[in-house]
């Protein structure tokens, strides 16, 4: 037995966990995972006033309402223009973020003499460019004006503001900001640039560096939107359509299954399955819980992942460390358990992924992955049927269960659906790590008697 296991491990580390490491290491995948972070914080508090705005959609008791409406409800417009400048421009935020980092990463890379800001403005221009909506009519482009769908001079506003900078443009700002940092990196790269003297300030000459760059970058956006709004189409709804696909996708049971096992089939080889999946679904959960926000239902939303996947970290460990904590029969996993089990309330399980171990643990694979695919069948059912709301609020990962769901949902049965979801998992957690730690118990005492 032992020798299969080795064997198997010797052929995930052989053949499977060089292809992952070196797509979890490309550039673009580290830029887009570093944009994720960048966002979090504000969609956090724009979900925080968010909440404040219909607390008295929760809380229905006449008394509270009353006081509501009294005293916070009366700054209910100033929680929305909160909301509108967080969520509201999320494509902003997340692109601006997203070309930062890809432009820094080839300038300490590659050497080159290209400015992470520079690279910023440059992706943000090109973006703006998609934004308005235009037609070919008569023979010319023409913005397009409905006042019945609330668009003006080609762009289309919302209670939220101009609307292709929300969550929705955020798939068009990856593309438009990818287009300009190699169009910026390839002309520094070739020399197409204006060259100062020596004397100009550093910024008044990069500011004439990204000149060209930026000619370049206009014509071509220019000239394929040209071709494609004379076939009634425009950049920004080309590209919408592989990731609307896409979003649909995440938004199904299966497709968070598959979630659920990416994130652990990484994690199982020590590499941070949530930070690299989450960094790529993040962007659909989050148009998708502003989708909710404007009156549309979708089951995967906001943090989805922590309020029913990582219960107690990836993996779904809470459960497992409680037994640890106070049910273990080994010395080593009691104590271990001791120590990890307040992180694993606040879903932060390292201690166990690393000191119990999880990675590359054979023994515990199998909980590891399906313990997390079964609470977030949990969740998705829940919503699904209706009997949890929707998801229309993101509350901090570090949020324990019970509370999570409550923010995430802003009701009781968000709550109680976490809570049934954590036990879904502990109950799959359960037959292995006591297998387990009967294992190591028996191998203290053999320790024991030998010396």
């Amino acid at each position: 037995m032992a020798e299969k296991e080795s064997n198997f491990t010797g052929w995930l580390n052989e053949k499977i966990l060089p292809l992952v490491g070196k797509f979890a290491n490309t550039r673009f995948v580290r830029a887009v995972m570093g944009a994720g972070y960048s966002i979090i914080a504000f969609t956090i508090v724009g979900s925080m006033f968010l909440i404040l705005s219909v607390l008295t959609q929760v809380i229905t008791f006449p008394s509270f309402v009353d006081f509501y409406n009294s005293t916070l409800g009366r700054f209910n417009s100033l929680f929305t223009v909160i909301y509108n400048s967080t969520l509201g421009i999320t494509a902003l935020f997340f692109t601006g973020s997203f070309a930062y980092s890809y432009t820094k990463i080839y300038q300490q890379e590659e050497n080159l003499d290209i400015s992470p800001l520079t690279g910023t403005f440059l992706s943000l221009f090109a973006l703006f460019i998609t934004v308005p909506q235009l037609v070919w009519k008569n023979g010319s482009t023409q913005f397009v004006t409905d006042t019945k769908n609330a668009i003006f001079s080609g762009y289309a506003v919302s209670g939220s503001g101009l609307t292709r900078i929300g969550a929705t443009g955020i798939f068009t700002g990856l593309i438009m900001g990818t287009l300009a940092v190699q169009i910026y990196r390839l002309s520094v790269k070739k020399g197409w640039s204006i060259k100062m003297p020596n004397s100009v300030p550093k910024g008044v000459a990069d500011s004439f560096t990204s000149l060209i760059p930026g000619f370049i970058i206009a014509i071509i956006i220019l000239i394929i939107d040209a071709v494609l709004i004379m076939i009634h189409t425009d950049i920004f709804q080309l590209l919408y359509i592989p990731f609307s696909f896409v979003s649909g996708l995440v938004d199904t049971w299966w497709g968070i299954l598959i979630i659920a096992f990416l994130i652990h089939f990484l994690w199982f080889f020590g590499i941070h399955g949530a930070t690299i999946i989450g960094s790529f679904v993040g962007s659909f959960a989050t148009a998708n819980m502003v989708a909710n926000v404007a009156g549309d239902f979708h089951a995967y939303a906001g943090e989805f992942n922590t309020a029913f996947i990582t219960l107690g970290g990836s993996g779904a460990t809470l459960g497992a460390v409680l037994y640890m904590a106070f049910m273990a029969k080994s010395r080593q996993m009691r104590e271990l358990g001791k120590v990890a089990v307040v992180p694993g309330i606040f879903n932060i399980n390292e201690p166990l992924l690393f000191g119990l171990p999880i990675v590359y643990n054979i023994d515990l694979v199998i909980p590891f992955i399906l313990a997390p695919m079964a609470s977030a069948m949990v969740g998705y059912f829940s919503i699904a049927m209706h009997f949890v709301p929707k998801i229309t609020a993101q509350q901090p990962w570090p949020t324990p269960v019970g509370l999570s769901g409550f923010i995430a949902t802003q009701s009781w049965q968000g709550a109680i659906a976490t809570i049934l979801a954590a036990v879904v998992a502990g109950a799959i957690w359960f037959p292995f790590i006591r297998r387990y730690d009967l294992k190591l118990a028996k191998k203290e005492a053999e320790g024991a008697t030998e010396a």
